[in-house]
């Protein structure tokens, strides 16, 4: 016999668009660094918790690995995306993955051009 979860009396869903998209990361130092280093970009929000970081923002997010080598200390080539990846719990938008960045996307067709996609002639 199929159950469901009673429903909350406060709860009413929201199918509306956020425009934002973000990561969880654990609160290491790299995701910390990665935090400060995000914090300074404009339309981005941290959040921190014990064991995570939160960082969201309107519309993209560019996660630029120079930047992080940076602020971690490192020589540009020593930290990518594979590092980047390790340090992601799990992301929110369409991903995309360049060879020295990370883009996220709030909405998907704004990812067109990088996944080879034409919007023109939808």
């Amino acid at each position: 016999m199929s159950q469901t979860a009673p429903t909350s009396p406060n709860y009413t869903p929201n199918n509306t668009s956020t425009n934002r998209c973000g990561v969880t990361m654990s609160a290491s130092v790299e995701g910390n660094a990665i935090a400060n280093v995000m914090s300074k970009k404009p339309g981005v929000t941290i959040t921190r918790f014990p064991a995570i970081v939160r960082i969201d923002g309107e519309k993209m997010l560019e996660f630029d690995m120079d930047e992080i080598a940076d602020a971690l200390g490192k020589e540009r080539d020593e930290y990518g995306v594979y590092d980047f990846e390790i340090e992601t719990s799990t992301h929110y938008g369409r991903q995309v993955r360049l060879d020295n960045k990370v883009l996220l996307f709030a909405n998907p067709e704004d990812a067109a051009e990088y996944l080879g996609f034409d919007n023109k002639h939808a």
